[in-house]
């Protein structure tokens, strides 16, 4: 066994508490409006939902952090990036959260430096770099590294979506299982994307996050 291997599954872990489970990143504003209402709908959104936001935004931070691109600056663009606030707010929600739990369980010069940018006001805490600060500290290779925090959250929205559709547990592992194919295919993807690429995320998608803000009443957080 890998040296990394059961730390990463400690890092993945559902019982992880950052409170994913709080938020359904838009998904929830489908389900509200009727688009999204059972497996099969729901695993569209959930493909495009990967191919997109996830790929170029938080994938592509994850690959970033592990060329070594300046943390205060990717923070800065993945802040300005994020539009819909609702979703901006769950990643600093669960980004804070992972450091706090990083520096107890998987503490490291790299994370401490990229707690002490929030701490002095000079970063704002986004998840996708605490998860990349500590996989890299770990010495988890990246496309491993990728492919578990992409796989952690459909794994967190699927679990979401069967409360709120709502869907069988049966039905959500058969989305899992055919994630795993659209999380594979991602991480082939965000390897050969570019700087310029950063924060491409489809309008539809967008649109939905930011109707979530005033819905008349729902489930999750954003």
């Amino acid at each position: 066994m890998s040296s990394y291997q059961l730390a990463l599954q400690q890092l993945t872990d559902s019982a992880l508490p950052t409170g994913a489970f709080a938020h359904s990143l838009g998904f929830e504003s489908y389900v509200a409006s009727g688009v999204v209402r059972d497996e099969a709908s729901f695993g569209v959104w959930l493909g495009a939902f990967v191919s997109q936001q996830l790929s170029y935004s938080d994938g592509l931070a994850v690959r970033f952090v592990y060329e070594g691109v300046d943390l205060g600056e990717l923070d800065a663009l993945l802040s300005a990036s994020l539009l819909p606030r609702q979703v901006r707010e769950a990643s600093l929600k669960m980004g804070l959260r992972l450091l706090e739990i990083g520096a107890e369980v998987f503490p490291s010069a790299e994370l401490e430096l990229y707690r002490d940018l929030v701490r002095r006001g000079l970063a704002d805490g986004h998840q996708p770099l605490a998860f990349a600060v500590v996989a890299r500290s770990l010495d988890i290779p990246l496309a491993e590294a990728l492919a578990a925090y992409l796989f952690t959250a459909v794994t967190s929205l699927t679990q979401n979506a069967v409360r709120a559709i709502p869907l069988g547990q049966n039905a959500g592992q058969r989305l899992l299982r055919k994630a795993a194919d659209d999380v594979a295919a991602a991480v082939e993807r965000i390897s050969h994307l570019t700087p310029d690429d950063f924060g491409a995320v489809s309008p539809g998608l967008e649109i939905s996050q930011m109707r979530h803000e005033r819905q008349r009443a729902r489930m999750f957080m954003s």
